[in-house]
């Protein structure tokens, strides 16, 4: 299984090497390239699925603070902000999300019945705060391990737990 993994991730890095920078090919998210989109979702698809697979044997290794940062990014303001999220609120919220151990790692997520709409940096009071070394904050908000810290309302922390999964229906 191992040398079957290393092959495709190989593969992977080659192709990605290989693209020529203006590669033209569909994306789903926003991003200044496709190819800068595809790196960055392979790194974050890759990380999340090697986590998963760790935790079956018991022990998770690291996940390097600018990893996870640009992994919170991307769930934040790209895999939430489309039409698909479920992390709603019937009135207005704000979740912030703030990681201890990276700098201008802050983000403010305003929740509604409309998609959620995150941005980078510190806008305003928040009704929840999410906190956390990166790592942390990357596993939990993607469902992996509990939120290090909440302060604020806790319901919120619930509804992401209960409405965040990415699915693909």
């Amino acid at each position: 299984m191992l040398a079957w993994f290393e092959e495709g991730h190989r593969a992977l890095v080659d192709a990605l090497l290989a693209a020529p920078p203006d590669l033209a090919c569909w994306q789903f998210m926003p991003a200044p390239s496709p190819l800068q989109f595809w790196a960055r979702r392979q790194a974050h698809e890759t990380t999340v699925h090697r986590v998963d697979a760790e935790s079956a044997r018991g022990t998770i290794g690291p996940v390097e603070p600018a990893v996870a940062v640009d992994g919170i990014d991307e769930l934040l303001r790209s895999f939430h902000a489309r039409a698909k999220s479920r992390v709603r609120t019937e009135r207005p919220r704000v979740l912030r999300v703030r990681a201890t151990d990276a700098n201008d790692a802050v983000w403010t997520v305003r929740l509604s019945p409309e998609p959620p709409v995150a941005e980078r940096g510190e806008s305003g009071a928040a009704d929840c705060e999410l906190s956390g070394r990166a790592e942390q904050l990357y596993l939990s908000l993607w469902n992996r391990q509990p939120f290090p810290a909440v302060t604020g309302d806790a319901s919120l922390a619930e509804l992401w737990r209960e409405k965040s999964a990415v699915t693909w229906n």
